[in-house]
């Protein structure tokens, strides 16, 4: 009986970085003056409310695995606020604080409420995709935007940032 091959074991590949693409194809637009809806007080914001420092925006929804996974290191980023930096997570749920608000509480991320009615600024921001984050600069240029999840505490986020001077 000839004798069996045996076969080495490769070692599992390593664990891909999330995949997306840095779009800088609007670099240097200022932003629309969609309104979008504070949850903690009712008010009515636009984005001109975040000028004179940097400000990352962030659409996001409770019922989007990508954008939930995200969620609490983005949080930390804005209470971490490098340089100034305006984190701004704009919730795309069709129900609003009835949704956001729990949803929040629950999983206890410390991140202030913003609500996108009707999904406008979305529409206006020209985007389809969630997770969506978009840096614009303390002139309220974009830098860049990303479509997808990112670890917003890790290597790549902190290049990213510098890339608009956070």
């Amino acid at each position: 009986m000839a004798p069996q091959a045996t076969q080495t074991a490769a070692a599992a590949p390593a664990k891909p970085a999330p995949a997306f693409d840095v779009d800088v194809d609007r670099k240097g637009k200022a932003p629309p003056s969609t309104k979008f809806e504070d949850l903690a007080d009712g008010s009515e914001k636009t984005m001109d409310d975040f000028k004179d420092k940097p400000l990352l925006v962030n659409l996001w929804a409770t019922w989007c695995v990508p954008c939930v996974k995200e969620l609490p290191t983005l949080a930390k980023l804005g209470a971490d606020a490098p340089n100034g930096l305006q984190v701004v997570a704009v919730s795309e749920d069709m129900q609003g604080a009835k949704v956001v608000l729990p949803f929040l509480k629950d999983k206890k991320i410390a991140i202030h409420p913003y609500h996108d009615r009707d999904n406008a600024l979305m529409l206006a921001l020209k985007e389809a995709s969630l997770p969506m984050s978009i840096l614009f600069d303390a002139d309220g240029k974009e830098v860049w935007r990303i479509s997808g999840d990112l670890d917003w505490s890790g290597a790549k986020a902190k290049e990213l940032l510098a890339m608009g001077g956070v």
